[in-house]
């Protein structure tokens, strides 16, 4: 296996738009690493540079220690599983699994040894004999797996390979995908718009935006220290509460005034935010922070917020209330027993140790 690491590498089109923007990326020797951004972000422009598919307008791009920009596609022992399967209707499971090595020259019984390996691996030795149109979605998400696994590559690309398959489908088979990366101790880049595939894969997240990566880290750094306002509303289902307000000081304390309610900020975010004493900035709490106060026996009065419960939202273990402070509408994720009236006025606490402050302007984090 290899290390990838991309230096500067931008993508222009002709018509002059910008879709990947000096990205620098270092995926290390056996990684699981997540490429997770909306559709648009570039995300799988830079996969499709590092396989080869897709020219590069600049910058470089390495596959262990040899420079790759000039190499074409097939020769850069990399192996892509698409969306779409890409898997050829007329060949059986195991012809398909098979037709790469056979291009490249392979012997019989190394093709088979390797189709057998392959098929083990994954479960699908009893499908080998089956042609595509005879099996399921996710049995063909795993044939297109496999004809990756055959070619025994140094770099295992996935461009958001279960897209096509329903929920319940999509969570078994990243479950499986995890197995198989523990199991070949393969690289692994994997783009996703899922953030939920994000959080629960890969062993670091790239956060892209505008062809440009916000944020590269594990899993929860990025949920618990993102880096702006865009990673944070981003990585989390639900996404992170914002308001907007500002940092007023009343009795030697400091409050975050939204407007028609004001919560006091706790000491160790002082240092930060008293320079910004009465300037605009945005405020940002995640759903789980917050809390019904009948549930909260030693809530501070200060953190105290009246509230109307305008929709709720049953999840099955858990309820999500949508409230309204008169100013700004957020999000709070509750117990299945916690279920308010509609409309009804209600008592909520934040855990002001774990919200966010971030730049009016730049929208950066500050805190």
């Amino acid at each position: 296996m290899a290390r990838v690491s991309l230096k500067d590498v931008s993508k222009v089109f002709p018509n002059g738009n910008k879709v990947v923007d000096s990205v620098n990326l270092g995926v290390e020797n056996k990684e699981f690493m997540i490429l997770v951004g909306p559709s648009g972000c570039g995300k799988s422009t830079t996969l499709r540079m590092i396989a080869g598919l897709e020219e590069i307008t600049s910058g470089s791009i390495f596959i262990g220690d040899k420079m790759v920009n000039d190499i074409p596609a097939k020769d850069r022992d990399i192996a892509m599983v698409f969306q779409n399967y890409a898997i050829y209707p007329h060949f059986s499971v195991f012809e398909n699994l098979a037709f790469g090595l056979k291009l490249r020259g392979y012997p019989k019984i190394e093709i088979v040894r390797r189709v057998n390996e392959a098929a083990d691996i994954l479960g699908i030795k009893h499908l080998l004999g089956r042609k595509p149109r005879e099996l399921s979605g996710g049995e063909r998400q795993r044939v297109a797996v496999g004809r990756a696994i055959v070619r025994k590559p140094v770099v295992f690309l996935f461009d958001e390979p279960l897209s096509n398959l329903d929920a319940k489908l999509r969570v078994m088979m990243r479950t499986e995908i995890h197995k198989l990366h523990i199991r070949l101790q393969s690289t692994i880049i994997y783009v996703t718009h899922d953030q939920v595939e994000a959080m629960t894969m890969g062993d670091r997240i790239a956060v892209m935006k505008d062809g440009v990566i916000q944020q590269v880290a594990d899993p929860m750094e990025v949920y618990d220290r993102p880096k702006n306002k865009f990673v944070a509303g981003f990585i989390g289902s639900p996404p992170m509460n914002f308001m907007n307000g500002r940092i007023i000081k009343k009795d030697s304390s400091l409050y975050f005034d939204e407007g028609r309610a004001q919560v006091k900020i706790v000491e160790d975010m002082y240092e930060k935010l008293a320079p910004l004493l009465g300037d605009e900035i945005i405020f940002g709490i995640r759903s789980e922070d917050i809390y019904d106060k009948l549930f909260v026996s030693d809530s501070p009065p200060e953190n105290i917020l009246r509230v109307n419960c305008e929709v709720v939202e049953p999840m099955g273990s858990e309820v999500y209330l949508y409230l309204n402070t008169g100013r700004h509408t957020f999000i709070a994720r509750a117990g299945a027993h916690n279920r308010p009236r509609v409309n009804q006025n209600m008592d909520i606490v934040f855990d002001m140790s774990k919200v966010h402050f971030f730049d009016k302007k730049t929208e950066e984090t500050i805190v």
